[in-house]
């Protein structure tokens, strides 16, 4: 798929294009590495609008099974690190909205990003915990800048709960194995009538709703 995804990134127009050939990789990829998956959804995204989805993040196929859940295109906001990994750094770099999480001013260009993107009518999909979080942590807290984002640009927020990756595929070595991989799409959090003031409430919204999902389905 070499040829046509790097075709698809010479214009930030032709984004889409790439978005649809990154779900076909996405979906190799996991069933090569002999992951099934399995998308529970209590409210389907609108292909004609824009969403700010936040999911726990556990493993490194959580960016394929976001890929596979949401048929939306969206852009990724992730730190800049990833950008150093052979290849898929090439693309991550070219595609996602990049941040130094330890500089004030690249937190401030990636609202400014982020903004130009939903302009042009694509999502954003944002792990709010900041990263991987300990392995004995079920969910670290989350940080509040996907919900400030979707607040200012008046647009849902998109729970959703991967329910199997770290215990597929953590970053403990030796560790896990194939089988299946669940996400679940919650309902969705309107941000209609909400200013800045209740970024905190929102933020909490989202993460009861993702701790009450890993807490209480059976795995």
């Amino acid at each position: 798929m070499f040829p046509l995804l790097i075709i698809s990134i010479l214009k930030e127009s032709w984004y889409p294009y790439f978005f649809r050939l990154a779900r076909i990789w996405s979906k190799f990829i996991l069933i090569g590495m002999g992951f099934g998956y399995k998308i529970i959804k209590e409210e389907t995204p609108d292909p004609k609008k824009s969403y700010m989805f936040v999911a726990n993040h556990t493993s490194m196929t959580d960016i394929m099974l976001m890929l596979v859940s949401v048929k939306n295109p969206f852009v990724f906001v992730g730190k800049k690190e990833l950008a150093k990994i052979p290849l898929f750094g090439f693309f991550y770099k070219r595609t996602c909205i990049l941040v130094d999480r330890s500089s004030a001013k690249s937190r401030q260009a990636v609202f400014l990003r982020a903004q130009r993107r939903l302009k042009q009518g694509l999502s954003i999909c944002i792990f709010p915990e900041g990263g991987v979080p300990e392995e004995q942590i079920v969910l670290d807290t989350f940080k509040d800048g996907a919900f400030r984002l979707a607040i200012n640009h008046q647009i849902p927020v998109v729970p959703i709960t991967f329910l199997d990756n770290k215990k597929r595929f953590s970053y403990t070595f030796f560790s896990g194995g194939p089988g299946k991989m669940r996400a679940k799409i919650h309902k969705f959090l309107k941000t209609e009538s909400l200013t800045i003031e209740d970024t905190k409430s929102l933020n909490e919204k989202a993460r009861i709703i993702i701790w009450d999902e890993l807490s209480t389905s059976t795995k």
